[in-house]
């Protein structure tokens, strides 16, 4: 049957597939527009299921707040190459998805992806995507924050970006500085007291070790590990890290100069490049 080019772009629009593979499709399904529209999803899945073993190195990590800067949400859209990152559908999508996560806060990756996103479910759209680009696409990371200040900042590249925590408001770019601190620097956490405690013991067993293989007598292991976990802990929790845009005070102590009773409750960071 003839198919006529405003059908195409009628379920082009519908579905978001090239032209060819909705002109493809309508005639595969007789100008049926619901099969026509499956036949795009099957191809999706299809394109998905042979690339499922393939590598999402690539991509777009995007960090958002509401208007109210108390919710914040990290989330990441991963490709296989930079070509298709960059590319302005994948770039609409990666950010549908953020805003969706944003409006709904989900408490979960497997809840997001079940949420409505156009006609389609989150899962349904990254599939529909893969299909269309023949690259598989996935959503490897999301988390959520919600505090009195949230602050957020995300790197040039989009490969790498941050949501942070604050127990009150302060100033925009105050909160932008400390999200570019934990972006660049990567602390595992907000302090010492609140480092998991399975990091401190895999820390202090790799320095036993060291110190062991060095020589030195049994009776000062300990005190020589605790002493190189001080020096990790100034250089992994946020609170002891240098400020790196000033390079002379910790980040503590830059937050004192902020407001003396603020404090960080709580951050995420995501980087495709780790």
């Amino acid at each position: 049957m003839e198919i006529k080019a405003v059908d195409v772009a009628k379920l082009r629009k519908m579905t978001g597939a090239g032209m060819m593979d909705c002109k493809n499709a309508l005639v595969e399904a007789n100008g049926d527009f619901e099969r026509a529209q499956e036949i795009i999803r099957e191809k999706g899945k299809l394109v998905a299921a042979k690339r499922a073993d393939r590598e999402t190195t690539e991509g777009s990590v995007i960090a958002i707040t509401n208007q109210k800067k108390d919710r914040g949400i990290l989330v990441c859209l991963g490709c296989e190459t930079d070509f298709v990152a960059k590319n302005s559908e994948f770039q609409e999508l990666a950010l549908g998805i953020a805003r969706t996560a944003l409006e709904n806060m989900p408490d979960s990756l497997e809840e997001l992806l079940q949420l409505s996103y156009e006609e389609n479910t989150i899962a349904e759209a990254v599939t529909l995507q893969t299909g269309k680009s023949g690259e598989k696409h996935a959503v490897p990371f999301y988390n959520k924050l919600e505090a009195p200040f949230v602050a957020s900042y995300i790197h040039m590249n989009n490969k790498v970006a941050t949501i942070v925590g604050f127990n009150k408001p302060i100033p925009a770019e105050a909160g932008k500085e400390i999200a570019m601190q934990i972006t660049a620097m990567s602390p595992v956490s907000v302090n010492r007291d609140s480092c998991p405690k399975e990091i401190i013991e895999k820390e202090l067993h790799i320095y036993r070790e060291q110190i062991r293989m060095e020589g030195k007598p049994e009776e000062m292991v300990e005190k020589i590990a605790m002493g190189k976990l001080n020096k990790f802990f100034k250089e992994f929790t946020l609170e002891d890290q240098v400020f790196v845009k000033d390079g002379k005070i910790t980040v503590k102590e830059y937050l004192k100069t902020v407001d003396p009773q603020v404090k960080v409750t709580g951050f995420f960071r995501y980087s495709l490049n780790d």
